[in-house]
Formats: structure tokens, C-alpha cells, sequence
């Protein structure tokens, strides 16, 4: 008698179910075609592909150039505030020194002769020169 009841609940599920009345759905605004795009006359289309096909063609057969980086010169700025002129010369001072360092004593004492010697005259009269130059005072 168990069986018998089971099927007569599930028969009444089923039928319970078939009648409920379906969910209302809610009202939706219609939505409004999309305008239509004017066409564009076969002649101006006509142009247009047969410049598409030029441009394609001209690609094609152009040869493959590579890409030339532009370098901008910096503007070069002369005086107290040429950084890049004080960097190259502490730079070239210090090379100097680091190749030449066992020959300087010698270099010195030359220098010493040199000023000395005859030519003594027109080494002084041209440090004075370079100095009157200069905004530093010897």
C-alpha cells in the first residue's frame, strides 16, 4: 500500500505543478530600431577600395626601412654652468693621471727646467695672460 501512495503523490505534485499559473513577466520598454546608415553611393566606394588597394600595393612593394632613432642635441650651455664640460675634463684629468702616474715627478721637475731655462720669459708672460682672463686671482 506504500507504493500505491507514492504514486498518487507524485501524479498530484505533477498535476499541482501543471496548474500554477505561470510568473508574470515584467513590462519592458520596446526597444527602438536602430536608425538605418544612408549608403554610401557605388562611386565614392568604388574610390575608396581602389585607394585601399594603392595604398596595400605601395606597402608591399616599398622595401623594409629600419627605424632611425632621432637624437636631439642638447643645448650647449657655455660658463659656470657647462656641467658636462667639467665632467669631461675631471674625466680626461683623472685618465691622465692613472696612465702617467709613475712619469708625473718627472713631468714636474721638467716643467720646473722649462721655467728655468730660456724659455722662462714667454711661459710667465702667458700664465699672466691666461689669468687676466680669469676670474680667479694667483
Amino acid at each position: 500500500m506504500a507504493a500505491k501512495k507514492k504514486k498518487k503523490s507524485k501524479k498530484a505534485t505533477k498535476a499541482v505543478k501543471a496548474k500554477k499559473a505561470p510568473a508574470k513577466k515584467t513590462k519592458t520598454k520596446a526597444k527602438k530600431a536602430p536608425a538605418k546608415k544612408a549608403k554610401k553611393p557605388a562611386a565614392k566606394k568604388a574610390k575608396k577600395t581602389a585607394k585601399r588597394k594603392v595604398v596595400k600595393a605601395a606597402k608591399k612593394a616599398a622595401p623594409a626601412r629600419k627605424a632611425k632613432k632621432v637624437v636631439k642635441k642638447k643645448k650647449q650651455t657655455v660658463g659656470e654652468g657647462d656641467y658636462a664640460a667639467t665632467r669631461k675634463f675631471d674625466r680626461d684629468e683623472a685618465s691622465f693621471v692613472a696612465k702617467n702616474k709613475a712619469q708625473i715627478p718627472a713631468l714636474g721637475k721638467a716643467a720646473e727646467a722649462a721655467l728655468d731655462g730660456p724659455e722662462g720669459d714667454s711661459l710667465r708672460e702667458a700664465e699672466a695672460s691666461a689669468a687676466g682672463r680669469s676670474r680667479d686671482t694667483f
